[in-house]
């Protein structure tokens, strides 16, 4: 229900407890009138260093969302939007269809997630062949292509950072992301996306496209678009990337 912060929306937005880009990214948008509202999902062991890690952080996401969710839908929000985004991909396309369904039916609330709002962007944007990079293990990468490539993409890489805890998404400099850019553009690839909302990607995504003359789709970037245009919002956002400035 809208308030006199978000006269227009309020979205609630489910956060990890380790993460401090998401909030920040959204309200740097600066869009009038919308406002959020952040329920946390308790992460107590942010370690993530292999597979066996991240599959234990993810059973720490799923332990505690219902929690996150109970705490935001206090706030009496307009929408839902998941600040997370692993859990989002993992099952491909069915798996993302049943974690947004479980969400609708728990909140009544319509659901933005980072994989439908990805798919949605490169639909908006006409592009099919997409190089994909992440925080993540393998694990997890193996889940993010698999759900591109069940969309009806054609995934030419992902990589993914390895970052060693939760919190150290959040430290990846600039510097490094863009190594990985130039290691993923070629020629053929139409695009390049980033997942995992812990990276502090926006603007330099943006700074990037127009040096590669292609689009860079940032997660955080592509849920806040995703969450505007499906409400019937059209703010433009200068600074944040393609979608949200011209799309």
């Amino acid at each position: 229900m809208t308030n006199a912060v978000g006269p227009r929306a309020v979205f609630g937005v489910i956060v990890p407890s380790t993460n401090t880009v998401v909030e920040h990214d959204y309200w740097t948008a600066g869009i009038p009138g919308v406002a959020y509202r952040a329920g946390s999902m308790h992460i107590p062991n942010p370690v993530m260093g292999d597979d066996a890690d991240f599959q234990a952080l993810l059973g720490q996401i799923r332990a505690s969302i219902d929690t996150a969710v109970r705490d935001v839908l206090t706030a009496e929000p307009d929408r839902m939007v998941m600040g997370m985004s692993a859990e989002t991909f993992w099952g491909g396309v069915e798996g993302n269809a049943a974690f947004e369904q479980r969400l609708r039916e728990r909140t009544g609330l319509p659901v933005t997630t980072g994989a439908s709002a990805c798919r949605a962007a490169l639909h908006e944007l006409g592009l099919r062949r997409v190089a994909v990079f992440s925080p993540y293990q393998p694990i997890a990468d193996k889940e993010v292509g698999r759900f591109f490539t069940e969309a009806g993409f054609d995934v030419a890489a992902v990589t993914g950072l390895r970052c060693p805890t939760a919190m150290d998404i959040a430290r990846v400099p600039d510097d490094r992301l863009r190594d990985v850019v130039a290691a993923l553009d070629a020629p053929d690839v139409e695009a390049i996306v980033q997942v995992g909302t812990n990276l502090s990607f926006v603007s330099l995504a943006s700074r990037l496209e127009e040096e590669l003359g292609k689009p860079v789709i940032a997660i955080n970037a592509a849920t806040l678009w995703h969450a505007l245009r499906d409400h019937g919002l059209d703010d433009r956002v200068p600074g944040a990337g393609t979608l949200l400035r011209d799309h």
